[in-house]
């Protein structure tokens, strides 16, 4: 998938997606230094603010020297060339962007918020982060999975500040990292 639809996806499934049609290019959040690896430092990578942080990825500025990192890392092609068709790939690099990225980071803070607010079981709040996700209800073999991994998660945090919250936005990162999220066809 492109990458500017896993960061849509993701930020669609934690309710962050800004619907905003055109205007200008925004600069969504990167890691520390990035930009300073561009020709002479002569990029500078100012966050857009509001609404504008959260905007689909057919938005993102495009800064040919220092690249935003995850359009090269899920396969964007050269924005010198055209291409009929874009390569797509799965990576371990990719699945890392996924875990560290900082917009995945917020998307996966404001799904477990969308999921502690829920009402109901705890199960029935996995079948809704899954279908948020993923777009579709876990088997029940995911059930089970998630099931157990809210579990040890719940165990690892006992006894810390909001141990619940922490419990839930670990099985949030898992939600928008499982492979049938970034890999729809």
């Amino acid at each position: 998938m492109e990458a500017e639809a896993v960061r849509d996806v993701c930020l669609a499934a934690s309710g962050l997606l800004s619907r905003k049609v055109g205007g200008p290019s925004v600069r969504p959040p990167q890691a520390a230094g990035i930009s300073e690896l561009t020709y002479a430092n002569s990029a500078k990578w100012v966050e857009s603010k509001g609404e504008d942080r959260h905007r689909r990825g057919l938005y993102t500025w495009f800064q040919r020297t220092s690249p935003y990192p995850m359009l090269m890392t899920f396969d964007a092609p050269d924005a010198n060339v055209c291409v009929m068709r874009r390569e797509r790939s799965t990576t371990p690099l990719q699945a890392l962007t996924l875990l560290n990225d900082p917009v995945f980071f917020e998307c996966a803070a404001s799904l477990c918020g969308i999921l502690k607010a829920e009402s109901g079981s705890d199960a029935s709040r996995l079948r809704q982060g899954m279908l948020r996700s993923a777009g579709r209800p876990p088997s029940p073999d995911e059930e089970a999975t998630l099931w157990g991994f809210l579990t040890t998660a719940r165990a690892k945090f006992a006894g810390k500040d909001d141990a619940e919250g922490r419990a839930w936005t670990v099985v949030a990162r898992l939600l928008l990292n499982l492979e049938s999220v970034p890999v729809r066809e």
